[in-house]
């Protein structure tokens, strides 16, 4: 018998590799996910022997209707209710803003039924381009703070940004400031002399979701992407930078990172700070007290419309996806996409086909030179297809363009942490600024094409003529797009 076993023993692994796939393959086929991602789980289990099921163990497992996200874990939704009742605008407010946005009360609408995701008319809004401006502002709101600060990261690095960042904590927490960090277990590196610091000064800190080697987990599903702070629940930060030296530029020059921020006073902070605690609550499950200290009233007079739109595994639609749908859809001059992973969905795909067929000035901003391989060639593999469309495609030069905005029509404007790619449409956590000002937007739009003159424009001639074996990465990397 042992003899037998030695003999066949890749055979009987094999058989029991296709028993187990056979199985994961039944269980996918019942599941009511997307028929491109099913295809490409039941490839990768029938095509890579053992490799597939790893891939599925880790990727494909439905985490988001296990335990783990069940809202019993999170703020009781009458609680969030009631605050966000508070703050609402009243139908009068909506009418008057329909006369401006047009057929964009659309995006409105879309969102408004959502309880978290409430219009606030009151805001001043500041963009913030790069690192060192963000910084910059946010430490002097750190020294200031008086009541509170909370943050929310899926990268903190304890390097030399994020010292600066963490002592700035661990001196507010001394002198009586609260404050709590919530960082992504997967995303971050804090060191364990660190910790304790933060610890011994008083600083209240939760892993996301921890794992057991979070340098070598492969179990990337479900993380929290979210960059988040609120200080004293007056000032709001949101947008595409970490807590991190390649954010700030600090690696001798070597290379540029061109990201975005948004600094919010005003009315669109309450919702920040609600998705912070319901995160809170999640992480630590200690059931904070609400008080009216956490949602102070607001100063500010000057008129900026601003949604706070959040998507994950604990809500009920897509809500960041849908409402990049809908700005593209109904744009009449231009909409300007700025992202660094283009892993789009086939709704994504149809509204940019159809908005540029259409003479809608539609561009695209990516960077020439990314930080995964893999992403880099799924996105490659769905240029020709825009550009054939008339899509205006550009690869940023400078260095690595991690911004996630998108501008459309003077008129709109969305600032965040969400890629147009499957993971942070479908599997991450993830918030976006959505507003609605004109003078912002025109802002946004003229960075927009200030970083175009630090890129290169593709053409359709051009591309075909790339090299086979370029086309032969993009239709593998194509495959896995599902599951990146």
């Amino acid at each position: 018998m042992i003899d037998f076993l030695k003999e066949h023993i890749w055979s009987i692994l094999i058989g029991i590799n296709y028993l187990l796939a056979l199985f994961a393959i039944a269980v996918i086929l019942f599941k009511s996910i997307n028929p491109t991602k099913t295809i490409t789980y039941i490839l990768v289990l029938v095509m890579f022997p053992f490799v597939g099921l790893l891939v599925y163990y880790f990727f494909g497992q439905e985490y988001r209707k296990s335990k783990i996200f069940n809202r019993k874990n999170i703020l009781n939704k009458s609680i969030v209710k009631k605050l966000n009742n508070d703050f609402q605008l009243d139908r009068k407010d909506i009418d008057r803003l329909d006369a401006f946005l047009d057929d964009k009360i659309k995006l409105v609408k879309l969102l408004y039924k959502s309880e978290n995701t409430p219009l606030t008319k009151y805001n001043e809004v500041t963009i913030l381009n790069n690192g060192k401006e963000k910084f910059e502002y946010l430490f002097e709101d750190l020294k200031n703070a008086e009541h509170h600060i909370h943050l929310e990261y899926y990268i903190i690095k304890d390097d030399g940004i994020g010292k600066q960042l963490i002592d700035i904590l661990c001196d507010k927490a001394k002198s009586g400031i609260s404050v709590k960090l919530s960082f992504d277990d997967v995303g971050s590196k804090i060191s364990s002399k660190t910790k304790n610091e933060m610890k011994q000064a008083g600083i209240e800190f939760h892993a996301f979701m921890p794992v057991l080697f979070p340098r070598f987990t492969g179990k990337l599903n479900y993380r929290n992407h979210r960059k988040i702070v609120v200080v004293d629940g007056k000032i709001g930060y949101v947008g595409g930078i970490n807590v991190s030296d390649n954010y700030v530029n600090y690696k001798n020059g070597k290379s540029f990172w061109r990201d975005t921020h948004v600094r919010i006073v005003g009315e669109a902070v309450k919702p920040l700070q609600i998705h912070f605690l319901m995160t809170w609550d999640f992480v630590s499950n200690s059931n904070m007290k609400i008080t009216k200290k956490l949602f102070p009233e607001t100063t500010v007079k000057t008129e900026t419309a601003v949604q706070i739109a959040a998507s994950g595994p604990d809500t009920d639609w897509a809500n960041i996806m849908e409402a990049i749908f809908v700005a593209i859809n109904t744009a009449d001059e231009y909409v300007y996409i700025t992202t660094p992973y283009f892993i789009p969905n086939e709704q994504i795909i149809t509204a940019l086909q159809v908005a540029a067929k259409s003479g809608i000035d539609v561009r695209l901003l990516i960077p020439k030179i990314s930080d995964s391989w893999t992403a880099k060639h799924a996105t490659n593999s769905y240029l020709e297809m825009l550009l054939e469309a008339d899509v205006k495609i550009y690869r940023y030069e400078k260095g690595f363009i991690h911004a996630k905005t998108i501008v459309v029509d003077d008129i709109f404007s969305t600032i965040g942490t969400a890629n147009l790619d499957y993971r942070s449409f479908n599997i991450n956590f993830e918030i976006n600024a959505l507003i609605y000002n004109s003078k912002t937007s025109k802002e946004l739009k003229k960075h927009f094409l200030d970083d175009l003159k630090d890129s290169e424009e593709l053409t359709l001639e051009r591309w075909h003529d790339r090299p086979t074996f370029n086309k032969v990465k993009e239709a593998y990397a194509r495959l896995w797009s599902p599951l990146l």
